[in-house]
């Protein structure tokens, strides 16, 4: 059983979409490193995993 799993998670900002549809998990024990350009949508994926924000679809266990 996964520690993380995120399955088509997605959320946008009025027109601006800053994650599309993000499939993945982690493994207890696993290291995992979320790497992009400036704007990619890592801070807004961070804050959905840690339930700050809601995402607009998908789902985060």
């Amino acid at each position: 059983m996964p520690a993380l799993e995120v399955r088509g998670v997605s959320k946008a900002y009025g027109t601006k979409v800053a994650v599309d549809s993000v499939t993945f998990s982690v493994e207890r024990g696993e290291i995992f490193g979320l790497l992009g350009p400036n704007g990619a949508g890592k801070s807004s994926l961070i804050r959905m995993i840690m339930d700050i924000l809601r995402p607009d679809a998908g789902e985060i266990r």
